[in-house]
């Protein structure tokens, strides 16, 4: 009795639908149609869009495009503030509480591969609280003998962490050699057993892709289309207010691009160029992450015929076989 009563006409797991792809392959449009035709809720993927003021370059859905669904994790913090997968998985459950007590079930929306592993598999990033006394020292190191002093430091720990994680990459370093000290463990190891669990969720996990001309197409239609509405202008005003390289918010494609040309270091030219090469780059990373996941079902939009009704009605085919649908809801 208790058990019907947690989860509802749900059964034993609750249901989830993921909807990632890489960047400007339309995932927007389709997980709308979809939550509408389910009863769902949009949870939002993204690790831009959670911040306020910053709508352009993050491609961010407006009002009018949400149809009505509800939406969350979208303008929930300042630019100002620091976003991690620890705060989104945190975030994220608890929009989903929130979405199951009404009945409905949540769509994660989004092409933050780490986000959806860590919420989907549940995955424990413990021993990471702020401000300890080795993270203070490690970014000690960090500052006088450089990043790759520290990066060295990474490959005698954890060898495997090393090869995973660019020496650039200055906070995830430093999060593994605190691991590592912290406990004992190499966190590359701790992570596989993490990879290893079974999800909590009764779920689809679909990556939506299109051709790779036709996507590259996309990216560069949508990065002129973004600086026709203003993308200069919006970082002009995020650095007036004081907005700065380095910060969380402006490590996202086109605010550091924008930025650095803001900042006197390329031209405006210069900056459109590079922010549609690594926007391309980008999308390629995340297809790679997307096929070294398991459980995942690809949604090719070509054999569609590009059209997203047939694509929502797959999908709803699906859940109805996988017990996530019950007949009465279509």
């Amino acid at each position: 009795m208790s058990q019907e009563r947690e989860t509802g006409h749900f059964g034993k797991k609750r249901p989830l639908i993921i909807l990632t792809g890489p960047t400007a392959v339309g995932k927007t449009a389709l997980s709308i149609q979809l939550a509408k035709a389910i009863g769902g809720e949009i949870i939002s993927a993204d690790s831009m869009q959670v911040y306020r003021g910053m709508d352009i370059g993050s491609a961010k859905v407006t009002a009018e495009e949400m149809k009505g669904v509800p939406h969350h994790l979208i303008d929930v913090l300042e630019p100002e503030e620091d976003f991690n997968v620890v705060l989104f998985q945190q975030m994220a459950k608890e929009a989903m509480e929130k979405i199951y007590s009404r009945g409905h079930i949540p769509v994660i929306a989004g092409g933050t591969g780490f986000y959806i592993q860590a919420l989907l598999y549940d995955i424990d990033f413990k021993e990471n609280e702020e401000g300890n006394a080795v993270r203070e020292e490690l970014e000690q190191i960090a500052r006088n003998q450089g990043v790759h002093a520290l990066h060295e430091m990474l490959e005698a720990a954890d060898p495997k962490s090393a090869a995973a994680i660019h020496e650039n990459n200055v906070k995830r370093v430093i999060r593994a050699l605190e691991y590592y000290r912290q406990t004992g463990e190499k966190i590359s190891s701790h992570n596989e057993e993490e990879r290893l669990k079974e999800s909590p969720y009764n779920f689809l996990y679909y990556v939506v892709n299109t051709d790779r001309k036709l996507l590259y197409e996309r990216i560069d239609r949508r990065v002129d289309l973004m600086m026709e509405n203003g993308l200069e202008e919006e970082v002009r005003s995020l650095k007036k207010r004081g907005m700065k390289q380095g910060m969380v918010s402006m490590q996202g494609l086109g605010y550091k691009e924008i930025l650095n040309y803001l900042d006197g270091n390329c031209s405006l030219e210069e900056a459109v160029y590079i922010l549609k090469r690594d926007t391309r780059h980008f999308a390629k990373r995340q297809l790679t992450w997307f096929r070294r996941e398991r459980d995942v079902c690809w949604l090719n939009l070509p054999e569609f015929g590009n059209d997203l009704e047939q694509v929502k009605e797959k999908i709803i085919n699906d859940c109805r076989e996988k017990g996530i649908l019950p007949a009465a809801v279509i």
